[in-house]
């Protein structure tokens, strides 16, 4: 029999930290992103103007299932709206409850919040891999539980298949793409000694818990001489806004051995970095930079090609690149996955009745009309952090 108990203090989740850690081992896509770890860093930064409600699933006392929520209010064209979705703000590329088998844990979800007081409007689920990890849980627990959803596309985001040779993978590229790697390699060898450091400790379960500041600082250095420096966008590592979000995280991973810390030094002097998180065998790619200072030419692919050769030779599955930049990633990415929104409109909600026939009536028009992908649409306007620029 399966029951839920509901958590709104970020402190509690310590009493679920081995059954958090159980289940995300064996969660498909199961990244840093569902952690205990990430979850308290990024609520202890983001959490003005959200309520927590992590549900946590047990079947027969057992913890089988962890589902992170947060309650927000946003904004829509037809006024405010009050939201339980995932406390996550794109900063990666997919999320999801923390469970072998999700769609059990989304319906027992379901149930008891649809069986609770509503203080929401609607149910809105974003980031969700529904053609991969996902494998259809989400569509068939809101099915389950008999709750009519709209799904909109929401993100595109970019794979790099591992799981294979770095020569099988690199003739399988375009031409122009081994072209310009080739060429990087050539000409950063002329001018001096290349050195990729790989930096990813186990944690500190198994005593390898050194936050090596001088290497992350590197990092910092090389991105306030790249284009990173001058960005406005509010979400490099080196921006006063998100620099200590950045900083608090990288800690938090070095001590759960998921963090995947990457530096090129060319004659010595460091000269590219990569900021990453590793999970079962899943890197999301997060920041990366290079200083023009030290060479223009072609540090970044030569730092891309030395991760995933490395990452196929050490046998790691699948490299996300991110959303966004298609153009720089064009050459790399092995395939495009699309994520998406779910969104259950409380029948019980004025507001929540008013979006649904909005969107359903925007999508009608767009489906017939336009030609345009069914369901995207624009009446939330959520204030997302800007976190999808990789």
């Amino acid at each position: 029999m399966s029951d839920v108990i509901e958590l709104h203090d970020i402190e509690a989740l310590n009493d679920f930290q081995s059954d958090w850690t159980r289940l995300l081992a064996i969660t498909p896509g199961g990244t840093f992103f569902r952690s205990r770890e990430w979850l308290q860093v990024y609520w202890k930064h983001f959490a003005a103007d959200q309520k927590l409600r992590v549900l946590i699933v047990r079947e027969n006392g057992e913890v089988t299932g962890i589902v992170p929520l947060c309650w927000k209010k946003i904004k829509s064209k037809f006024g405010s709206c009050r939201i339980l979705t995932f406390p996550f703000d794109d900063w990666g590329s997919f999320y999801g409850p923390v469970s072998p088998d999700q769609e059990s844990t989304l319906r027992a979800a379901f149930h008891y919040l649809l069986n609770s007081p509503r203080d929401w409007d609607l149910i809105d689920l974003r980031c969700v891999e529904t053609d991969g990890f996902d494998g259809g849980a989400t569509e068939r627990a809101f099915q389950a539980e008999k709750m009519e959803f709209e799904k909109f596309v929401w993100e595109q985001a970019m794979y790099v298949d591992l799981s294979q040779s770095w020569e099988e993978y690199l003739a399988a590229r375009p031409r122009k793409a081994r072209q310009t790697y080739t060429r990087a390699e050539r000409n950063l060898q002329a001018q001096g000694e290349i050195e990729h450091l790989r930096y990813r400790p186990r944690g500190e379960a198994f005593g390898e818990s050194d936050p090596r500041w001088d290497l992350y600082e590197m990092c910092e250095h090389i991105a306030a001489k790249s284009w990173q420096g001058s960005s406005t966008t509010g979400t490099t590592i080196t921006h006063a806004n998100v620099n200590q979000f950045f900083r608090d995280t990288y800690e938090s991973a070095i001590r759960a051995g998921a963090f995947d810390l990457n530096l090129i030094f060319l004659s010595g002097e460091p000269a590219a970095f990569s900021y990453n998180f590793v999970q079962n065998g899943l890197i999301n790619g997060l920041r990366m930079g290079y200083n023009p200072e030290v060479s223009d030419q072609g540090l970044g692919r030569l730092l891309v090609g030395r991760i995933l050769h490395d990452s196929m030779d050490r046998g790691d599955l699948l490299l996300d690149v991110g959303t966004g930049a298609v153009d720089a990633k064009k050459y790399w990415y092995t395939s495009v996955v699309n994520s998406y929104r779910y969104v259950y409109y409380s029948p019980l909600s004025p507001i929540g009745n008013v979006l649904r026939l909005s969107h359903q009536v925007a999508s009608w028009f767009r489906d017939r009309f336009a030609g345009t992908e069914p369901g995207q649409q624009q009446d939330l306007q959520d204030q997302k952090v800007p976190a999808k620029q990789h």
